[in-house]
């Protein structure tokens, strides 16, 4: 005789599995079909255990409640008369007529998690029915919204605000027929500490799916600030028609995945499946994900594209995994974060030479060391060589892996080798898939080059595919401004700002458009939001003062910037002169900044402040030896 005895809708089997597993995880013995062997006795064996099972969970969904489902129902009425029955729901339904006396417990969405209170609501009736105790008072538990975690983004932490008695998002488009979001998928293993593994699964997945043609994925950071939503609540913020939701169970040797695509509109399961697999298949569990819901989309897939979904991958198991934990979502931007991450990699890379992926990943990191944590000049150019070499094996390697090429335009812009730069975008753009990072780093660079039209047109991409991440609509402010359409620059600011008040860049944006709008006390008080002596917030004060007549003021500030600064801000030096009309002084200040390859003289043709000194042929000759791209 089993402790517990499942009854559900088959079509519901992979949706009810994490809850079998749990309960026996309990040390519970559970029944349920799924031990059906062959034969003509199974009528007799589902009777049998129906009938001696201490406890019996009916779960009701959209389907068990449904015309097929009179099997549940003439279970649940077995269940009734013997005062075993305990309901559970899985969709946002009312049991049949005659079965709601006692209430359902709520675990929508629930993906296997036993420290949920939903979970363990379930488990606490389960234990009283079959030792025989008083069943446990019903607590109502509201439907998982929009998660209250943090976010984030490019490294930083931003906290997501409540507007108006709700929690704000910005307005999605419509939802397209092919366009899916992939939610996390939830850590089964026991151990928090596996959550990257989960994480790092569900985004591989996002990348395989963006490299099918004609399917839209919504990339990770509005997906994850969607974590505990409910999947129809989740296609209306995120403007998508499919959700894809499961969880990983990992152990030393095997992985199993259950993954399910949900109809946005409607909530209905489109396809489900488990996946039981050595860990060395995790790339081919991917895969087969990413078949079955182009597949379910109906969505046909010609051989090159099976072949794009595993480019730069690794079959190598102890090399995937640490990939994943190398994440720099994961990992903090401090230098002792990008020295975890960087031995990660090597570690990778020492055990799958072609993992080309971990190089690319390598790369980036190695540039943010040069460019963020050197001490000194040559450790910096040392660390940017080793960056570009790492980006180059990846290409070599994976010569479609869009990564890669992001990577090297990243160190080339770096260095002002900005025609260099502009072609490995371009590059990467048309690859298979929709990268975020490279939609941005394009954006931004077409607006530095006067590509006003391009540039909003990647940034309004780059926008719709990750709506919810404040970089994003930094990097749309920053092609608006520069396209000096200050008015809507300003708007699009502050909507970052809603989502991520503590965002630096966003207020630097905001500030600036308010002072070429002439609004100088509300830009004012928009550089007081900056840190302290901040850079940008001394330019700002000091043209601020220069306007008030206080040239005294002004040159304070500029003192102050020097002393703090040093040469590492040679380029806002010349701002300030040139706002100030010394323009002798102002090209004495981006001469040097070209000496030093200042990465501030990339923005220079469509920089505001240097307009005093525009027409000066030493405007030209700067500009010439930087070789902007046509």
């Amino acid at each position: 005789m089993s402790d517990v005895f499942v009854s559900y809708k088959a079509e519901d089997r992979v949706r009810v599995s994490p809850l079998v597993e749990a309960l026996e995880a309990e040390g519970l013995s559970v029944w349920w079909d799924a031990h059906i062997g062959g034969g003509d006795e199974w009528r007799d064996s589902i009777q049998q255990q129906l009938d001696q099972s201490k406890c019996v969970i009916v779960v009701w969904s959209r389907r068990s409640i449904g015309p097929k489902g009179h099997f549940v129902r003439d279970e649940a009425t077995r269940a009734q008369r013997r005062h075993a029955y305990l309901p559970v729901r899985i969709d946002k339904v009312d049991p049949p007529l005659g079965f709601g006396e006692i209430q359902a417990i709520p675990i929508v969405r629930w993906k296997g998690d036993r420290s949920d209170p939903r979970y363990q609501a379930v488990l606490a009736a389960v234990r009283a029915i079959v030792s025989g105790a008083p069943r446990p008072n019903h607590v109502h538990f509201e439907s998982p919204g929009v998660s209250r975690r943090a976010i984030v983004a490019g490294g930083a932490a931003a906290t997501v605000v409540a507007v108006a008695a709700g929690w704000f998002v910005l307005k999605p488009s419509a939802a397209r027929a092919h366009s899916i979001a992939v939610l996390p998928f939830a850590n089964l293993s026991g151990d928090p500490g596996q959550a990257y593994f989960s994480d790092g699964m569900a985004e591989e997945l996002r990348n395989a799916l963006s490299r099918i043609a004609g399917l839209t994925v919504v990339a990770r950071t509005s997906s994850e600030m969607l974590r505990d939503a409910d999947a129809k609540i989740a296609a209306r913020k995120l403007g998508v028609a499919n959700i894809l939701t499961g969880s990983v169970r990992k152990s030393p040797s095997t992985i199993r995945v259950n993954a399910q695509l949900i109809d946005g509109d409607n909530g209905m399961e489109r396809w489900s499946d488990s996946f039981d697999r050595p860990l060395g298949d995790v790339l081919q569990i991917q895969t087969g994900i990413a078949e079955s819901v182009a597949q379910a989309l109906s969505i046909r897939l010609a051989g090159d594209d099976r072949a794009v979904l595993e480019i730069g991958g690794t079959r190598n198991p102890d090399a995937q995994d640490l990939y994943f934990r190398s994440s720099p979502e994961r990992l903090n931007d401090t230098e002792a974060g990008a020295n975890e991450s960087l031995r990660l990699l090597n570690e990778a890379i020492a055990l799958d030479p072609n993992f080309a992926k971990a190089y690319a990943r390598r790369g980036e990191v190695l540039r943010v060391k040069a460019n963020v944590h050197a001490l000194t000049a040559a450790e910096g150019k040392r660390e940017n060589r080793e960056a570009l070499a790492s980006v180059n094996r990846a290409i070599a390697i994976a010569p479609e892996l869009a990564e890669g090429y992001a990577a090297r335009a990243n160190i080339l812009r770096e260095q002002l080798n900005l025609g260099g730069a502009l072609a490995d975008l371009k590059k990467a753009d048309a690859l298979p898939g929709d990268d975020v990072a490279v939609l941005r780093a394009y954006a931004n660079l077409l607006g530095q080059s006067r590509r006003h039209d391009e540039a909003l047109r990647m940034a309004e991409r780059a926008t719709s595919l990750d709506p919810l991440n404040p970089l994003s609509l930094e990097v749309q402010a920053y092609a608006l401004y520069r396209a000096r359409r200050f008015t809507e620059a300003a708007a699009v600011a502050r909507r970052s700002l809603q989502i991520a008040p503590g965002r630096q860049t966003a207020r630097r944006v905001l500030a600036n458009a308010l002072l070429w709008l002439k609004r100088d006390a509300e830009a004012a008080a928009e550089y007081r939001k900056l840190e302290p002596d901040h850079y940008y917030r001394l330019l700002g004060e000091a043209v601020l003062a220069i306007r008030a007549g206080d040239r005294g003021g002004a040159l304070e500030r500029l003192g102050r910037m020097q002393r703090l600064y040093g040469d590492s801000t040679l380029y806002q030096y010349g701002e300030v002169y040139a706002q100030l009309g010394d323009v002798d002084q102002a090209f004495k200040a981006l001469q040097a900044a070209l000496q030093t390859r200042d990465p501030g003289l990339a923005g220079m043709r469509v920089d505001p402040f240097l307009d005093p000194i525009r027409r000066d042929p030493r405007f030209r000759e700067i500009e010439f030896k930087l070789n902007f791209p046509s």
